[in-house]
Order: structure tokens, then C-alpha cells, then sequence
């Protein structure tokens, strides 16, 4: 499971922390994410997302 950055802003989305905010537990892995899922900080899609290297 690796981190993957919004291309938009800053945010990297990490499976080890998920997204509490929008119900997504940790240990959720990106591809795993609801398709109408987006950036918790500048709200754009998943396809906007690249996966970090590493």
C-alpha cells in the first residue's frame, strides 16, 4: 500500500491513516477508495491522484 499525491494541492493521501473525516478507515488502500471519493483538502477527483515512489 503506497501514499499517493493530489497533482492540485498539497495532500497525500496515506493508507495507513485513511480519511476519518469521510469515513474511510485506516488501512484503506487507495485503489480501494469509492470512485466518488476526492481530496479532502481542494476536492478533486481520484484520477488526479499520482502514486509516490517509495
Amino acid at each position: 500500500m503506497g501514499k499517493w499525491k493530489c497533482i492540485i494541492c498539497p495532500y497525500v493521501y496515506d493508507p495507513a491513516v485513511g480519511d476519518p473525516d469521510n469515513d474511510i478507515p485506516a488501512g484503506t488502500p487507495f485503489e480501494d477508495l469509492p470512485d466518488d471519493w476526492v481530496c479532502p483538502e481542494c476536492g478533486t477527483g481520484k484520477a488526479m491522484f499520482q502514486k509516490l515512489e517509495g
